[in-house]
């Protein structure tokens, strides 16, 4: 699984500019000595919750690769449904998948949908040999339908932004998480963090305040704004769209641990699972809202 995701994150990179501005600045100060250092808290990804595609689907590579799925988290308002998936070792970052749930979407958004998505008659994950890394990283790049027109993406976009990324950008890496906490003091804690990136002028999305909090107090999340891109649509005509974005997670220690040594402190002493009301602000990193600020 490593390899898979060692080649996931290449084209992220190299299609997300931020990320290698983040981690060139992190070196520059001697947080860390190159991106390999840098602790990956999680991925995600958003899919269609439709026939042969969506959560039921996607997650079989994560699955096959040992990952659980943990809990399921609904967000009405967005009509999306998630699942996150626990790593099978604690060198591997949580996954995230969400899917729109297009039976809550107008009749004229989901006849746009379906006439993309429908030509995937069969599911295709079934037909690659999950163990095969070239095949599966190949896999995450591969568009699995055609490319819309301008007019159908900005009708989607009217009514569900997350929809008209996903139609666009397909299954493509939607963001990676850089875990705070695991940072030399004293930009383990997201408050200074955030600061440190303001500095080299990476925005932050403010819905909901820069920094989301769980209830709990014991999870704290940011992101970037989506760098944005230059789509090409199926007529020809330009326009530029969102694209992915980086995350920011500070996970606290767990009460019953907050005396253990830090150098003794692991992944399964720390705040697990994320929270649905966090989640959905974070989605906002690509919404017109954040990006027109």
């Amino acid at each position: 699984m490593t390899e898979i995701l060692d080649n996931l994150f290449k084209v992220y990179e190299s299609r997300v500019p931020n990320v290698r501005k983040i981690t060139q600045a992190m070196m520059n100060e001697g947080f860390v000595n190159n991106q390999q250092d840098i602790v990956n808290d999680h991925i995600a990804f958003r899919t269609m919750g439709v026939d042969n595609l969506g959560i039921e689907s996607f997650e079989k590579i994560f699955l096959a690769h040992g990952y659980r799925r943990m809990n399921f988290y609904h967000f009405d308002t967005k009509k999306l449904d998630a699942y996150w998936y626990s790593p099978p070792t604690d060198d591997l970052p949580r996954v995230f998948i969400s899917e729109l749930k297009i039976d809550l979407l107008s009749k004229s958004a989901q006849a746009i949908i379906s006439k993309y998505t429908n030509t995937v008659d069969t599911d295709p994950v079934d037909c690659l040999d999950l163990n095969n890394v070239e095949a599966v990283s190949s896999f995450f790049q591969t568009p699995l339908w055609s490319i819309p027109t301008k007019e159908d993406y900005e009708i989607l976009l009217s009514e569900s932004e997350y929809s008209a990324w996903v139609i666009y950008n397909r299954y493509y890496l939607n963001h990676y998480t850089i875990s705070v906490h695991d940072l030399p003091e004293p930009f383990n804690r997201l408050e200074s963090f955030n600061e440190f990136l303001k500095s080299i002028g990476i925005e932050l999305n403010d819905s909901g305040g820069e920094i989301k909090i769980s209830r709990d107090g014991l999870l704290k999340q940011s992101s970037s704004i989506a760098n944005q891109v230059e789509a090409r649509f199926s007529g020809g005509e330009l326009r530029t769209i969102a694209g992915s974005y980086v995350e920011f997670a500070e996970r606290s220690v767990l009460p019953e641990f907050i005396n253990y040594k830090k150098t003794k402190l692991k992944r399964k002493h720390r705040r697990e699972g994320f929270e649905a009301s966090n989640a959905d602000k974070i989605f906002e990193s690509t919404f017109t809202s954040q990006l027109k600020k």
